[in-house]
């Protein structure tokens, strides 16, 4: 089974369109995404409507947790007071074009999704969340310490785990074994259609490969590939020049992050 993975489409339509086109030439199985649909750009109607449209099963972020309910608070992790007021002025901006019928699907999304695989007489567990399984905002970076990771995942029952908001794609592969029985597990961090962060103007996603020899005791028998794809940068850019939102947004997505 081929399944797409993307996230991080933040009101950028130009990107949403070049991943569409991308991943349907590709011969999927199924395809999820796994939130922030809004904020930071000038189309979040039209990038819910788009995913409404094609019926994806997708799961809240935080964004779109605080738009969905008109709230003032968006739960991101601005660093310095200039990041704030930024921030303010997207979420005031997001909440300002939002109309209701599409707010009200922001709010109807589910915190999580798990997809339990039966093979070789084992069960592979498949959890996609936005930030964590412990809290929608949580950042897991790359350089997360080991044990933490673990502990996350095996509280979760995961042994696959993928999740966006970093905006930074990584694959880690741990092993929670005992006794000398491995357990692989998967932490996959998918990147961001729309707001890369990593240095790569580029959008980004996973496909996964499950195979019917998939399991927990092989590391190799899940495959994990990075996918990246052109899009109109400038006229996502242009965007956010013509409207009250901040310039940096528009500095961002031509610098990639």
């Amino acid at each position: 089974m081929k399944i797409a993975l993307f996230s991080d489409i933040h009101a950028n339509l130009p990107a949403l369109e070049a991943f569409f086109r991308d991943v349907d030439g590709r011969n999927i199985d199924s395809i999820y995404c796994l939130g922030d649909l809004v904020g930071y750009n000038i189309w979040p109607n039209e990038v819910v409507n788009e995913i409404k449209k094609r019926k994806i099963p997708t799961i809240a972020g935080n964004y779109d947790f605080g738009i969905g309910r008109m709230s003032n608070e968006c739960g991101c992790a601005y660093k310095t007071d200039h990041e704030k007021d930024n921030g303010k002025v997207s979420i005031s901006y997001t909440n300002f074009l939002m109309k209701d019928e599409e707010r009200a699907y922001l709010r109807t999304l589910p915190a999580h999704i798990k997809v339990e695989f039966q093979l070789n007489e084992d069960k592979l567990n498949l959890l996609l969340v936005h930030g964590s399984p412990r809290k929608i905002n949580e950042y897991l970076f790359e350089d997360r310490e080991e044990k933490s990771m673990l502990r996350i995942m095996e509280g979760a029952d995961a042994d696959i785990l993928c999740f966006g908001h970093t905006h930074k794609p990584y694959h880690r592969v741990l092993n929670s074994g005992i006794d000398g029985q491995d357990h692989f597990r998967h932490a996959i961090n998918i990147g961001s259609v729309g707001k890369p962060k990593d240095g790569n103007p580029q959008g980004g996603y996973v496909l996964l490969t499950i195979n019917d020899n998939s399991s927990i005791l092989d590391k190799d028998s899940i495959n994990v590939e990075f996918i990246r794809f052109d899009y109109d940068v400038e006229t996502a850019a242009k965007g956010v020049e013509d409207s009250p939102l901040p310039n940096e947004f528009a500095d961002m997505l031509r610098k990639g992050g």
